[in-house]
């Protein structure tokens, strides 16, 4: 499937800043919390995922992410490509508050990604970890979030569920349950 460009930069960005804010008021996020997104721009204008990496739809997707969690104490990270084992866009700070471990690789158009590239040049002290645990996620194009959301995940239906060509789908996290109404006890162990 050859690229589309039936939508604008600007649409992007107000789709996913909207996306975003609905996902934060759904997953019941707060202040310290982070929210992982990944994104296939190539997805977006209807090609396959890391083959039409297009650096100004990666710009507005992080541009709607940060329009819609400044302010909020939450902070996005972003993922890149799996050239780059999906490792991840983070602030220092967030690295080291929580024990994030750095690489050292700097995200390209075709190693790491367009929006990777966005998120890198903006983020002041920028750093990449190769893993993160997290409260909450956006998929943009089926870039498999999952393996850095904390246990449990699960998933919030969204508004929209297509940005451009590109599938959406989004998680929160919850705490394990260890007991309650359906749990069922060994009476041995009484």
């Amino acid at each position: 499937m050859s690229p589309q460009t039936d939508i604008s930069t600007e649409q992007v960005r107000s789709q996913v800043a909207a996306l975003v804010q609905e996902l934060l008021e759904k997953a019941k996020l707060s202040e310290g919390d982070a929210l992982v997104v990944g994104c296939s721009s190539s997805e977006i204008l209807g090609g396959n995922i890391g083959k039409a990496s297009s650096p100004e739809v990666g710009q507005a997707v992080w541009a709607g992410v940060t329009d819609a969690t400044e302010g909020s104490g939450i902070t996005p990270i972003a993922q890149c490509c799996e050239h780059l084992n999906r490792a991840l866009v983070v602030p220092a700070r967030l690295a080291k508050a929580r024990g994030f471990e750095r690489v050292n690789a700097v995200p390209q158009l075709h190693a790491g990604g367009s929006f990777s590239c966005a998120a890198y040049a903006q983020i002041q002290d920028a750093w990449l970890v190769e893993e993160v645990s997290v409260e909450a996620g956006l998929d943009i194009g089926d870039t498999f979030i999952g393996m850095h959301l904390k246990r449990v995940a699960s998933p919030v239906r969204l508004a929209r569920t297509e940005i451009g060509h590109a599938h959406v789908s989004a998680a929160r996290t919850r705490p394990k349950y260890v007991g309650g109404e359906r749990a069922h006890y060994d009476p041995a162990l009484k």
